[in-house]
């Protein structure tokens, strides 16, 4: 009885492995003709020359880097055209990447309002950092200078 056992116990490992074998070689003669397919630029669906998508961050994750923790320089989300918040507060969370913020709006790069505001959406993946319109000095009226000078 333990022989007969044995036996089918080799006879089944000795079926796996030249079914195994069987495969290997199939697979082997079926990578070689895929070898010699067109270039990869001809092929789309090649994922090996793809460069990895970089995550976007978050209002937090860019502002960071900024000295002060962004603190007066300007941010908008990145499909947002001619409207960006320049940051009054952050309150970071003990991870360091996620917080709340407030801002004053800005349009065009003139405040529309004086009165900062709670930013809604800090912990989407949209922002960026607008350098031209960072840290803005307080607009200084012609008129009100020649005035302090006449006097």
């Amino acid at each position: 009885m333990a022989m007969t056992l044995m036996k089918r116990a080799i006879s089944r490992t000795e079926t796996v492995g030249a079914f195994r074998l069987s495969l290997n070689l199939l697979r082997n003669f079926s990578a070689a003709p895929a070898a010699a397919s067109p270039p990869a630029s001809e092929n789309p669906s090649s994922d090996a020359n793809k460069p990895k998508r970089r995550k976007k961050k978050n209002l937090i994750e860019v502002a960071q880097f900024l000295p002060n923790w962004g603190i007066g320089y300007h941010m908008a989300k990145a499909h947002w055209n001619g409207i960006s918040y320049e940051i009054t507060k952050i309150n970071l969370y003990k991870d360091g990447r996620h917080g709340k913020a407030w801002g004053i709006v800005h349009k065009d790069g003139l405040r529309a309002a004086e009165a900062p505001k709670k930013i809604s959406g800090v912990h989407k993946r949209c922002w960026k950092y607008i350098p031209n319109l960072s840290k803005t000095a307080p607009a200084t009226n012609p008129a009100t200078a020649a005035d302090v000078q006449a006097a």
